[in-house]
């Protein structure tokens, strides 16, 4: 019977910063798996915007960390012992029982994948399904100009060069620091970043923006749409990060431009993931796509990890190592 840390929500935060509640950091015995169960050991976790957000209460339309349980997100880990036919010791599932170095749970709680599919098997926990889900609500025409916010996170960094892939003519990174703007265009291949500290450059039209931030950033897009640009709406980290609503104040030029604006999320779109798990591996296999990883050893170290990621202090997809 091992002994598992694991991380619990206490209470929640005041106010509405991004701000953590407070947690334990405790041990607990781990039980052996009962009839159709699984033990599983976690090796990676993700490291994303929203586990601070979660920690204080939601308005139902995101679902919130429950005070008083250990938190819940998206992991990988490999079987160590097994009550069911349809999981073996060794295997390597993704689920969704994180904040934790062990789990115990039925075997249809865990989905098992390739281990040998990417270059490392953390890739499997990468942000990638979510830029790929999102450029399939828009089109791309041969030419196009695509700009995307914050392009050297865990989304942005692959829905650029998934743009490229889909026939953009130049693709364009809104990033945060001039260390970011070489990493989008020397590491991951973009054709111009700008840090969006200095405002928004003059880039000659935009036909397709994907917005990963909202609030100014979202209002500068949209001065510079082209007449029917395509926006894809999937993050709001300038409202996680302050806390507070930004007011767009040129809605008037949606209409003007005859502009769409499309907000999705991934859990809307099931019929594209088995196109995403035969299409994308092999772009990472073959050089096409760069996953950048940046991770971070030990739950512990999980809140200031996500602070820090809050801050624009990493590059790519950030996990957490147990």
């Amino acid at each position: 019977m091992p002994v598992s840390r694991q991380m619990r929500l206490l209470s929640h935060p005041p106010g509405t910063r991004p701000v953590p509640g407070e947690v334990a950091l405790e041990k607990v015995e781990v039980p052996d798996p009962g009839p159709g169960e699984v033990l599983v050991r976690n090796l990676y976790m993700a490291v994303d915007p929203g586990l601070l957000l979660r920690m204080r209460p939601l308005d139902g339309l995101v679902p919130d960390f429950p005070v008083g349980e250990v938190m819940w997100g998206h992991a990988l880990g490999e079987v160590e012992s097994s009550r069911d036919p349809a999981l073996r010791p060794g295997d390597v599932v993704l689920h969704r029982l994180a904040w934790r170095e062990f789990a115990v749970a039925p075997a249809s709680t865990f989905r098992k994948v390739d281990a040998d599919a990417y270059p490392s098997v953390s890739h499997h926990l990468s942000s990638a399904v979510v830029a790929y889900v999102g450029l399939r609500q828009t089109r791309i025409d041969p030419g196009d100009t695509v700009v995307v916010s914050s392009a050297a996170g865990a989304v942005g960094s692959v829905a650029g060069q998934l743009a490229r892939i889909g026939g953009a003519g130049r693709v364009i990174g809104s990033v945060g620091s001039a260390a970011k703007v070489a990493f989008a265009v020397e590491t991951l291949g973009f054709d111009e970043a700008f840090d969006y500290h200095d405002g928004w450059p003059d880039l000659g039209g935009v036909d397709v923006y994907y917005d990963n931030v909202g609030g100014r950033q979202l209002e500068a897009a949209i001065d510079a749409m082209r007449p029917h640009g395509r926006i894809l709406l999937n993050g709001g980290t300038e409202q996680q990060l302050t806390g507070e609503t930004y007011g767009i104040r040129n809605m008037q030029m949606v209409i003007a431009k005859r502009l769409t604006l499309q907000g999705f999320t991934t859990d809307d779109h099931p019929d594209l993931l088995p196109a995403f798990d035969r299409e994308f591996p092999a772009l990472v296999a073959g050089g096409a796509v760069v996953l950048h990883e940046t991770i971070i050893d030990g739950l512990e170290n999980i809140i200031a990890a996500t602070r820090a990621q809050l801050d624009g202090a990493y590059l790519g997809k950030v996990l957490l190592r147990f």
